[in-house]
């Protein structure tokens, strides 16, 4: 459990408090109208109306208590600097702030934030490679070279165990869980047999990856 901070009530940041909060993290919001933070209030330990450009509002929240803060203002570029400045200087232990552009990314990261997210490119992203993909259910980038992808299995590894197949060394991919009827299960051991009904979540190379593709039917 974390000690968390959010300032900015925008769409963005409610999904994060709802989700932190359902994770079991304390967590405090911060916005500038009132009407943002009502629908929050189950979710969180306190909430504060107030415009955190001011220095003395932010004083007044004790930042260094907290193990993250998230800048999340996502229309007012100058807000979101002056913010995450203030915020670090304040003594935030780490600070992620919203961008929108590379361009304010770099200067937010000049300016006192640890870490810098883009939701709505990061979504786009993956909703692209989803639906330019065919039988690609789910994916997640890691690195520039290695992803988590959700796929159908090949027809030949049906009724086959993880080991005999050896998909290590034969597909240069790892099986980290399946899914079924929406439900996962993580792990599988070597003795595992893949069932046709079933997807596989599985971590490799995008060349690795599009070779299986290209193979189902």
């Amino acid at each position: 459990m974390k000690s968390i901070l959010i300032i900015g009530m925008g769409r963005f940041g409610r999904h994060l408090c709802k989700n932190l909060s359902q994770l079991g993290n304390q967590v405090m919001i911060v916005d500038e109208k009132e009407e943002n933070l009502e629908e929050m209030l189950p979710y969180v330990v306190s909430a504060k109306i107030g415009d955190c450009t001011n220095e003395n509002v932010l004083k007044s929240l004790g930042i260094s208590n907290f193990d993250l803060c998230f800048v999340c203002i996502g229309t007012n570029f100058q807000s979101s600097l002056e913010i995450t400045s203030l915020v670090k200087e304040l003594g935030g232990r780490h600070v992620v702030s919203k961008a929108n552009r590379d361009i304010h990314a770099k200067f937010l990261l000049r300016n006192g934030a640890d870490e810098v997210i883009y939701p709505d490119r990061d979504i786009a992203e993956k909703l692209a490679v989803r639906y330019s993909a065919n039988h690609v259910f789910d994916y997640i980038e890691l690195t520039e070279e290695y992803s988590i992808y959700e796929i159908p299995p090949l027809p030949e590894w049906t009724g086959k165990t993880i080991k005999e197949l050896d998909i290590r060394n034969r597909y240069g991919i790892h099986i980290l869980g399946t899914k079924a009827n929406g439900k996962a299960k993580l792990m599988p051991g070597a003795s595992y047999v893949i069932c046709q009904e079933e997807h596989l979540m599985v971590i490799g190379k995008k060349e690795d990856v599009d070779r299986i593709l290209k193979a189902l039917p």
